[in-house]
């Protein structure tokens, strides 16, 4: 039997916001270690892994490994009726065809039930390799998400090029085009506000701007996102779970503006 409480129902409501756009139907593979799921989206250009630990949870308990197929449209439409300070608690029996979500109002003595049948969905579990990757750049959520957005409103798609001294976000479209240019910095007053660049070798590589706006729905999360670029391979995106775990997600790269 799965039986996973969460002390706040905010943490899975903002987890499930942030794939749901990416990813419509994946699988919860529930073990003694937490929960984990890996998706691809319909055009397999973006996967998504998220790891939520044992530890971001204030009881867990997994008998034996269980799968659950949850479509994330309904389900997000379930815990969007949780306030974000209830108690959240997720149940699934050994062999299950529904999942139960139970809400428990702190300052109220009120708790509310909702049942999710479970989905058959075929899916192979990808083993991803940790990879030495080119270029590492720590920095705001918030602050990419803003470039990201912005540059959303010109292009399709937004160019990466990392050198040793900055980071160079470019976009170029019908109307016009726009860069933005953020520099190593260390904010001692505000840690996460801080940009680190870790160089191996320079990287010049372009993503899709669709792909990216989804990405940055995670931004409430976390106040920092790590940026991992190599050449010829996909980037990783990660955000780190305070409370243990992690939202990844791995895009391709455009390899040619036809593509």
């Amino acid at each position: 039997m799965l039986e996973g409480k969460f002390d706040q129902a905010s943490l899975l409501k903002k987890i499930v916001e942030s794939i749901k756009d990416s990813v419509k139907l994946c699988n919860f593979n529930c073990t003694q270690h937490g929960i984990t799921v890996q998706a691809v989206d319909d055009s397999r250009v973006l996967l998504v892994s998220l790891l939520v630990g044992e530890s971001a949870f204030s009881e867990y308990r997994c008998d034996r490994d269980v799968t659950l197929g949850v479509d994330l449209e309904s389900f997000s439409k379930i815990i969007k009726t949780a306030n974000n300070e209830d108690y959240l608690t997720l149940l699934a029996e050994d062999s299950p065809d529904s999942m139960l979500t139970i809400f428990e109002d702190k300052k109220k003595e009120r708790i509310s039930e909702f049942s999710l049948k479970l989905m058959n969905i075929e899916s192979e579990f990808l083993k991803i390799d940790d990879m030495d990757y080119d270029s590492v750049i720590t920095m705001s959520s918030a602050e990419f998400a803003k470039i990201v957005r912005d540059l959303k409103n010109l292009s399709e798609s937004m160019n990466i090029v990392v050198t040793k001294d900055s980071v160079k976000f470019n976009a170029e479209g019908e109307s016009g085009t726009a860069s933005v240019v953020i520099k190593p910095y260390t904010d001692m007053d505000s840690p996460d506000d801080s940009v680190a660049i870790h160089l191996e070798s320079p990287v010049d590589l372009t993503f899709g701007l669709k792909y990216l706006n989804d990405i940055v729905k995670a931004t409430s999360l976390t106040s920092t996102i790590s940026i991992k670029l190599a050449d010829k391979t996909p980037a990783l995106f990660e955000y780190k779970l305070d409370v243990g775990g992690y939202l990844r997600f791995y895009l391709a790269p455009k390899f040619d503006e036809e593509d």
